[in-house]
């Protein structure tokens, strides 16, 4: 397995901090993406090697063994035994042999599956490794985590298709598993683990399931009161009934409009409207004449 120097792939040092490898990567993942530049075999490749070396150094306990042994990293734990183990039994203290009296067969077994040699039959030379967990970030509108759908990324070179569930939050982490690394002499694969970013470009907040607007209500409606229509998140048109004298700030509630809740189908958070009443812009003689008049009859 030819050696790949992740920090040159991310273009960033060997002291960067988490924050510099996730910019890093996010600025390349863009750059190389297989929609950017559909057809370009290089880019393909690059995109590949940028996801691969983020799997690793995005991960603190991947990436202490990656800085320790290289591209060996992925049987550290194994390695790092095999070291004890030579440690433990290299010195002898002077008994026989150098080696604390080992028979020939133990001796040889014990070097044999330490460096490499296994012998015919060794349990050692079959042994089973789970491939590496993968990770990745996926950039979502909110709309987009509002319903249930099916979604495809490129991982490796590879089309991973899997469900997205309505409701997702903002930076949970879907396990898709199997998607991940090879496992090694019939070992199951690694996982694949998706965190996802969730922007919100619409004119709602969400809370955890509820939803929040601010909405204007004109003056008139807001004093004498009536009936306006209302779009909600998904577009649907409901018609509210205003209060007459309603204040400034008056916050009401549509139960049920808000946003569905994760793995639940069918429920749904509420939608909370704050009104906002705005006044008259721009008024004529006439208009100014009668809130003069009404002015007058309020203070007599």
């Amino acid at each position: 397995m030819e050696f790949i120097d992740y920090y040159k792939v991310l273009e960033v040092d060997k002291k960067a901090t988490e924050e510099e490898i996730k910019k890093a990567y996010r600025k390349l993942a863009r750059k190389y993406h297989p929609d950017v530049n559909p057809s370009n075999p290089e880019a393909l490749k690059k995109f590949k090697e940028i996801n691969e070396a983020n799997e690793v150094l995005s991960n603190p306990e991947n990436r202490k063994k990656y800085d320790k042994h290289g591209k060996d990293w992925k049987h550290a734990d194994e390695l790092d035994k095999q070291q004890q183990q030579r440690q433990q039994y290299s010195g002898g203290g002077g008994q026989q042999g150098g080696f604390g009296g080992f028979e020939d067969n133990n001796y040889s077994d014990f070097f044999s599956s330490m460096f490499g040699g296994a012998r015919a039959g060794s349990s050692r030379s079959q042994a089973k490794y789970r491939g590496q967990d993968y990770n990745a970030e996926l950039e979502l509108d909110l709309k987009e985590v509002y319903s249930t759908h099916k979604h495809t990324i490129v991982v490796n070179g590879k089309n991973v298709r899997f469900t997205i569930p309505a409701g997702l939050k903002n930076e949970q982490v879907l396990r898709i598993i199997g998607h991940g690394g090879e496992g090694v002499n019939g070992g199951p694969n690694g996982d694949l683990l998706i965190k996802f970013i969730i922007k919100n470009q619409s004119k709602f907040k969400r809370d955890n399931d509820n939803l929040h607007t601010t909405l204007d209500l004109n003056l008139y409606t807001a004093v004498l009161g009536g009936n306006i229509i209302v779009a909600t998140f998904d577009g649907s048109k409901v018609t509210l009934k205003v209060n007459p004298e309603t204040k400034n700030g008056t916050k009401v509630k549509l139960k049920g409009k808000g946003f569905p809740v994760y793995k639940k189908v069918g429920e749904f958070g509420d939608l909370y409207i704050t009104y906002n009443i705005v006044l008259p812009e721009n008024l004529t003689e006439r208009e100014k004449e009668l809130f003069t008049e009404l002015s007058k009859l309020r203070t007599s």
